[in-house]
């Protein structure tokens, strides 16, 4: 490898660039030994390509320009203030995929038509003058402590659909191609990234932890796998890490099998193993003075430390451990993959995690527990879905705010849409039976925790009938908006695309009214 072409490998910057920071990178890649013939053998020894890799692309998705782009990133993500403001160091997402119906959680009717009412007998909560369904009773335990928005609304321009909404919900933007189905095109470099990609990438750890997890699985509707949960145009250096746990989605113990030597990495990461971390380090401290005095005005040294004790730590590792927790929290948050995936969330932010979006563990285009109920509702509801989200969010909202951790982490809870007002109705397209509801954008209910945001408070309202919002509507992207203000971002920060075209991160204000 040519001595130009390293250099344009880790920094893409030209060729007037500071000689000395070039030097001290060419000297800190000079160290003793052999070099790597392959990933895969345990005895390799250090290579230059593995500083590279470890401390250019790193853990924590950064290249040297990538972190000299962040510090002009980060001084026009300052601009904001008010109630809200930077009051989040985590955000958790339970991503409601499937579009859970409104009027059968926590929006019940009364004095409405039969096939309107909810099949469920409302439920008195701690919130005077809000009522939850029976299938919700612990959540109406603890919603003196979240805020809840019941005029969610959007109306849908080929959003009608699980795949298109759901890209909407994670990155703020529509697509540009949307089949009559609502299928899209597989993720592409021209996405636009996840709200977790691009807070990670302004805000990263200031822990030595994985950035931004995604579980227990990625994003997938029908046969396309990830679309709207990848960092899209930012590159792959900011993408989710996700789990694949083994057994289907009927095994709800899968979560306590996963194992970590597995996590899966981002392709451009080279993961060299632990037999070689720990000489990998010693090797960088010796020549880290160089690189001290030639990156210096950078103040990179913190981004190389994080990323190099990320891979000689444990941290990530003990996170992942649910045995280590007493039995009876197991039980608290549910011993299903839902809940088992929020208590692995609060594990993670406790160990330094930025960003953790709990995706429903079933596709909206399946039965049993998925929220997609265009039949079958009064049982998978009742039997399934209902009791597994009301154990897992509200266990996870009241742990996280006994152990003072809710001061500083926002948890979301959002599907991409609801459900209709009525039962038995073709909305979509799709059949449905008496039981069962189809979708509806128009109006549908979410819930914010934590990080300034208010407690025991329901924002907006909806119809007699929950057909849309009476007051106050919420779209999918003010909320967007809100999650970038809560952790101290400008929703309207620009980012550049693949094209190198500047596009905000979110085209939407943030809800003033849902923080203190």
């Amino acid at each position: 490898m040519s001595e130009s072409f390293k250099w344009q490998t880790i920094t893409n910057h030209s060729a007037s660039t500071d000689k000395a920071i070039y030097q001290g990178v060419l000297d800190m890649w000079r160290i003793a030994g052999e070099p790597g013939r392959d990933l895969c053998d345990s005895g390799l020894s250090v290579s230059r390509r593995d500083v590279l890799r470890v401390g250019g692309s790193s853990m924590l998705g950064l290249t040297l320009g990538g972190a000299m782009q962040l510090q002009a990133d980060a001084a026009e993500s300052q601009s904001g203030g008010g109630p809200g403001w930077n009051k989040a160091r985590h955000v958790i997402m339970c991503y409601l995929q499937g579009g859970p119906s409104h009027l059968d959680l926590w929006d019940p009717k009364s004095d409405v038509p039969d096939n309107v009412k909810s099949v469920f007998k409302p439920i008195d909560t701690k919130v005077p003058g809000a009522q939850f369904t029976e299938l919700l009773p612990k959540l109406a335990q603890v919603n003196d402590r979240f805020t809840m928005i019941r005029s969610m609304s959007y109306t849908p321009n080929g959003l009608f659909n699980h795949t298109a909404a759901i890209y909407q919900m994670m990155t703020g933007y529509t697509t540009d191609k949307v089949s009559p189905s609502g299928q899209l095109e597989p993720p592409s470099p021209k996405d636009f990234p996840n709200f977790g990609s691009n807070i990670i990438r302004i805000k990263p750890p200031t822990v030595p932890m994985l950035p931004f997890v995604m579980l227990p699985r990625p994003l997938q509707e029908s046969n396309v796998v990830g679309k709207g949960g990848t960092a899209g145009f930012l590159g792959r250096s900011f993408d989710p890490y996700t789990l694949y746990p083994p057994g289907d989605d009927m095994d709800m113990g899968k979560m306590a099998k996963i194992k970590v030597d597995d996590l899966q990495l981002r392709p451009d990461v080279f993961a060299t193993r632990l037999a070689r971390r720990a000489k990998l380090r010693d090797s960088i401290v010796k020549r880290m003075k160089v690189v001290d005095e030639a990156v210096k005005d950078y103040t990179l040294n913190e981004y190389y430390d994080r990323a190099l004790s990320l891979i000689v730590s444990g941290r990530a590792r003990d996170a992942f451990d649910l045995d280590s927790e007493p039995a009876t929290m197991r039980e608290r948050y549910g011993r299903n993959t839902f809940g088992d995936s929020c208590l692995l969330a609060r594990r993670l932010v406790e160990a330094g995690t930025r960003v953790v979006e709990v995706v429903w563990p079933k596709v909206a285009n399946s039965s049993n527990h998925s929220w997609d109920v265009h039949s079958g509702l009064s049982s998978r509801m009742k039997n399934e879905s209902g009791p597994m989200l009301d154990s897992g969010l509200s266990a996870l909202i009241s742990d996280l705010d006994e152990r003072g951790m809710l001061e500083d982490t926002l948890v979301v809870a959002i599907g991409e849409f609801g459900r209709s007002p009525q039962r038995g109705v073709s909305t979509s397209g799709n059949n449905n039976s008496d039981d069962g509801r189809d979708h509806w954008p128009y109006c549908y209910t979410g819930v914010v925790a934590g990080a300034g945001t208010h407690r025991g408070l329901v924002y907006g309202e909806s119809d007699q009938t929950g057909s849309a919002p009476l007051r106050d509507p919420v779209h999918p992207g003010q909320l967007l908006a809100s999650i970038y203000h809560s952790i101290g971002i400008n929703p309207q920060s620009i980012v550049y695309n693949h094209l190198n075209q500047p596009r905000e991160l979110v085209k939407a204000e943030h809800v003033p009214a849902l923080f203190a």
